[in-house]
């Protein structure tokens, strides 16, 4: 088992929650970088420790890229939330964020689509980095 899971399984229903408050108030088909403004609020309300726009170089064999990738949030140190607001999250979306959870061996990772009706339904998913919930 990855020794952060535990912890960013116990955090996801918290930033499930903030993202769903951000949603209710804000609802659906603003710009992703307001909601993304709004849930750093809220997780700061919260009392949950995150970092956006996360700077993360990406190595190759001793090489370092000057064209860094930038995430959405960073709570904990554990969970990567990626926002957007599209018709429907997509299998390149997913692709992304398995990316950035590899890359900072992030045990899971939260996918918002601001853009649903209720976030609730069908605007979260929740993705495990492979083999991080195994014992």
């Amino acid at each position: 088992m990855h020794p952060d899971f535990p912890k960013a399984n116990a955090l996801s229903p918290q930033l499930i929650g903030a993202a769903i408050e951000v949603h209710r108030h804000k609802g659906p088909g603003l710009l992703e970088s307001i909601y993304e403004k709004c849930l750093m609020h809220e997780l700061s309300l919260r009392k949950i420790q995150a970092v956006n726009q996360l700077v993360v170089p990406i190595e190759y064999k001793g090489l370092t890229f000057d064209e860094p990738l930038r995430l959405d949030v960073f709570a904990e140190g554990c969970v990567i939330v990626e926002n957007k607001v599209v018709e429907a999250i997509l299998p390149v979306h997913r692709a992304q964020l398995l990316s950035y959870m590899r890359l900072l061996n992030a045990p899971i990772g939260l996918l918002f689509n601001f853009n649903a009706p209720l976030l609730k339904d069908g605007g979260i998913e929740r993705l495990i980095l492979p083999g991080a919930d195994l014992s």
